[in-house]
């Protein structure tokens, strides 16, 4: 069974930095992508950052520039390291994670979430 469970959220101040890590029960070679989503209160879910195995990764427009997602699939992890923070990063942060097996079957594994809220 896979389970992915993220970690590092808390309370920061506007400028401040966090790095969210999600840690998967099982080797993360396996997913392509994995990344973050955020749910804002009163948004609609928001992709934040994926990363392939191939290395690609992809940002939000927001976040560009201020957000890296390093992946070790050696430690089964993606971290999200999120720097300059904004009041608007405040948010709900989910990791996910699609594999796709021999038969072309797809599997989309959600965390529960950490939260962010960055305050002053």
């Amino acid at each position: 069974q896979v389970e992915l469970v993220e970690s590092g959220g808390g309370l920061v101040q506007p400028g401040e930095s966090l790095r969210l890590s999600c840690t998967a029960s099982v080797s993360t070679i396996r997913f392509n992508p994995i990344g973050w989503f955020r749910l804002a209160p009163g948004k609609q879910r928001e992709l934040v950052a994926t990363a392939t195995t191939g290395g690609r990764t992809t940002y939000a427009d927001s976040v560009k520039g201020r957000f890296t997602i390093p992946r070790d699939n050696a430690k089964n992890t993606v971290d999200l390291q999120m720097n300059s923070l904004k009041p608007e990063d405040t948010a709900v942060y989910y990791c996910n994670a699609i594999s796709i097996n021999d038969d072309s079957d797809e599997s989309e594994y959600w965390g529960r979430g950490t939260r962010v809220t960055v305050s002053s």
